[in-house]
């Protein structure tokens, strides 16, 4: 049973991920790239956030509960910028050397329905962060400083309301509704509409499949 509700909750987590690296970017060695510096950047920031966390810690561990309570939020309000910015310094990174990347491509019980929310949370958290990106990328090349307002609250909203509420329900619904309003969003900025995604589910988009074809 122990090893059905963990290879379950990994499946839950990471499996959809897994499936967008497989299918979108295992192909192309140029994202492959990306997504190797990308996750440098991400790294960094977490590391950064780390160490924030731990003076945050540190300092709580002789204050009151309202006291800490308030320099928790402080933590999580702070890494989340922190992560922002480095969305944003890969953005420019990436700006920077787009002529460069150019000539390189010219084309059940309580213990066990926890876990299965904290995989459920990583799922919703990783789709964010995809999505995230795409409209945060948009909003920088299109000069609209509103749109990047408009991440930076989502993700301080997903991060603090864990803090906030103890209601894993509350928590999840509400993270689950950005991340379909973050995906439809994320979806138009990249040129979908109705009939690519039919075309898409039917397996019909011949652009992608001979792309694909050629990428192996």
């Amino acid at each position: 049973m122990t090893a059905a509700v963990f290879f379950g909750c990994a499946f839950i987590a990471f499996g959809p991920a897994l499936s967008l690296y497989v299918f979108t970017i295992a192909t192309d060695p140029l994202r492959v790239i990306f997504l190797i510096a990308g996750a440098f950047f991400w790294l960094v920031s977490l590391l950064l956030s780390s160490v924030f966390w731990f003076l945050v810690r540190v300092i709580t561990d002789n204050r009151d509960g309202p006291v800490q309570n308030y320099l928790l939020i402080f933590g999580v309000l702070l890494s989340v910028c922190i992560q922002e910015l480095f969305r944003l310094a890969y953005y420019r990174l990436l700006k920077k050397a787009n002529e460069g990347l150019k000539s390189i491509n010219p084309e059940e019980t309580a213990p066990s329905m926890r876990l299965l929310a904290y995989a459920f949370m990583t799922l919703v958290i990783i789709m964010l962060h995809v999505f995230w990106g795409i409209v945060f990328f948009d909003g920088c090349e299109k000069n609209k400083w509103y749109i990047l307002l408009t991440v930076l609250l989502t993700h301080l909203l997903v991060s603090t309301q864990t803090l906030l509420s103890p209601h894993y329900e509350v928590n999840l619904v509400t993270a689950y509704i950005i991340m379909v309003l973050m995906g439809i969003w994320a979806f138009c900025v990249a040129g979908g509409s109705r009939r690519s995604l039919k075309l898409c589910l039917l397996c019909q988009d011949k652009d992608f499949l001979l792309y694909n074809q050629r990428s192996r």
